[in-house]
């Protein structure tokens, strides 16, 4: 009876000691910084991020849209379906994040597409899904993330850029379009949300191998489609790669390199990173006529054309 007295006071002790340990366990993970990623498809930047993120401690939600969710499965994640397109879908997402979390400590704005091919025969409709995604997209998720973080008085917006949003290529327009559009609202949002304590970063890769690289090639339109342009296919499928070559930047290089700086006690304001990204500052730098020389000749504009005869045209 009394040696029973000792074990059944070790066993509470026991179950004391792992109360006290789960409870000290559940406010580690509480404290743990909760980041949101759109845009985080299976072999794309935005995957790497939720790595990058998660392996520097932090709580990472990631979402794609609804079909592309099941392939995120592999990560120690909370995964959530989010259209950067839809009102709807993204404060749904919002609110379910905050409701399972509590807040929002940083928002990596990644989601993009590409579109390449000459503007002036882009259907029109590939043209507004750039800007919608790549660019209005980023402003929908800000919308909804931006209050739960003023009220807060701290966090870091991330909005993903491109050095084609300084420096606008040829076969390109609506996405360098849409990266110049992200940079200027990056510019302004970061001034805006300073008063909150809230820090808008913006990230420039350069040429990134990618899932989106691969995707701009599968997606051209057949040459056939080309009236004006059809004597330029081979230039544009030459664009549609370009970001693909073999001296490109591993995404999960970038996505490590980034997630390191905006972690940091004092997030910079930009983080330029990844191959050609001193080219495309130089190209930025320099004057109009020296750029348009550089890209005509790289992506076969350089010599004039004669007038074309589309048949069925007065």
């Amino acid at each position: 009876m009394w040696m029973q007295q000792p074990m059944a006071k070790d066993a509470g002790a026991g179950a004391t000691s792992e109360v006290a340990g789960d409870a000290e366990q559940q406010q580690q993970e509480e404290e743990k910084p909760v980041v949101l990623i759109t845009g985080c498809a299976k072999g794309g930047i935005g995957y790497e991020y939720c790595l990058a993120f998660s392996a520097l401690g932090c709580r990472v939600v990631a979402t794609d849209i609804p079909e592309r969710v099941p392939d995120l499965g592999d990560l120690a994640a909370l995964k959530l379906p989010l259209d950067v397109t839809s009102d709807a879908s993204v404060e749904g997402a919002v609110r379910r994040v905050v409701a399972e979390h509590g807040r929002i400590d940083v928002l990596v704005n990644n989601a993009g597409v590409g579109c390449t091919g000459p503007l002036a025969e882009l259907r029109l409709e590939s043209v507004r899904r750039a800007m919608d995604v790549n660019f209005l997209g980023q402003v929908r998720t800000v919308r909804a993330v931006a209050p739960h973080m003023a009220r807060r008085g701290s966090g870091r917006v991330v909005n993903v850029g491109s050095v084609v949003g300084r420096a606008a290529t040829p076969w390109a327009a609506p996405y360098c379009a849409s990266k110049a559009a992200v940079r200027a609202a990056t510019d302004a949002l970061r001034l805006e949300l300073r008063p909150f304590g809230v820090h808008v970063v913006e990230v420039v890769p350069g040429a990134v191998r990618s899932g989106l690289g691969h995707a701009n090639a599968a997606a051209l339109p057949v040459r056939e489609e080309w009236r004006l342009y059809r004597g330029f296919a081979a230039a544009i499928e030459e664009r549609a790669r370009a970001s693909q070559g073999g001296r490109a930047t591993e995404a999960g290089a970038l996505a490590r390199h980034v997630a390191r700086r905006v972690m940091s006690a004092r997030p910079p304001r930009e983080i330029v990173y990844g191959h050609m990204t001193l080219l495309f500052a130089a190209l930025a730098a320099a004057p109009g006529w020296a750029r348009d020389a550089f890209f005509a000749r790289r992506f076969g504009l350089h010599n004039t054309t004669k007038p074309i005869v589309i048949p069925g045209s007065d």
